[in-house]
């Protein structure tokens, strides 16, 4: 399952807690892994992976989302991923909770 394999990869990679939803109590900075979407054709399978930095500040959010755009380059050398995309990333503060966030959003093909 590739959100588990992702889930892995990033835990490894990132300073921070990654988690696939929202604490009930957050930490003060994480990362929520979310599959979006996805499909099969031809025994290739496609993914839209959404990871979501969360921090105290605007700022420490943009660092964050940094770096995992960083770690997700990376998982391209894992066995069961065949191309890994950036689609977009953007300012996605919560302003219902006011929590600072980030979003990246990667189009991946895997196995």
């Amino acid at each position: 399952m590739i959100e588990k394999i992702l889930l892995e990869h990033l835990s490894a990679a990132l300073p921070v807690p990654v988690r696939m939803e929202v604490p009930e109590d957050p930490p003060g900075t994480f990362c929520v892994l979310e599959k979006t979407g996805g499909g099969c054709e031809e025994h290739l399978y496609t993914a839209l992976v959404a990871v979501q930095s969360w921090a105290p500040t605007l700022l420490e959010a943009a660092r964050l989302n940094e770096q995992v755009k960083a770690a997700m380059e990376t998982a391209c050398e894992l066995d069961a991923i065949a191309e890994i995309r950036l689609n977009t990333d953007y300012n996605f503060t919560d302003t219902s909770t006011r929590y600072h966030r980030y979003q990246a959003v990667f189009d991946l093909v895997h196995y």
